[in-house]
């Protein structure tokens, strides 16, 4: 898989980050989600799959669909 940077935002030490792929799929860098009621309330979870949290303002970078 290719992995290119479409941005991120660097405040206080954190980084949150927005990657696309080659796969048509975005990777985000965030932080890991291990609140026990926030992961219950999550649904279809496939082994290895995990769960990171990025700010809102860091779609900010992803490509917008053309209607």
């Amino acid at each position: 898989m290719r992995i290119h940077l479409l941005g991120k935002d660097s405040k206080a030490g954190s980084c949150p980050a927005l990657y696309e792929t080659d796969r048509d799929t975005y990777v985000v860098q965030g932080y890991l989600v291990t609140d026990p009621e926030a992961l219950a309330s999550l649904v279809d979870v496939l082994p290895g799959e995990t769960f990171v949290e990025i700010p809102k303002s860091i779609l900010r970078y992803a490509p917008q669909e053309e209607s």
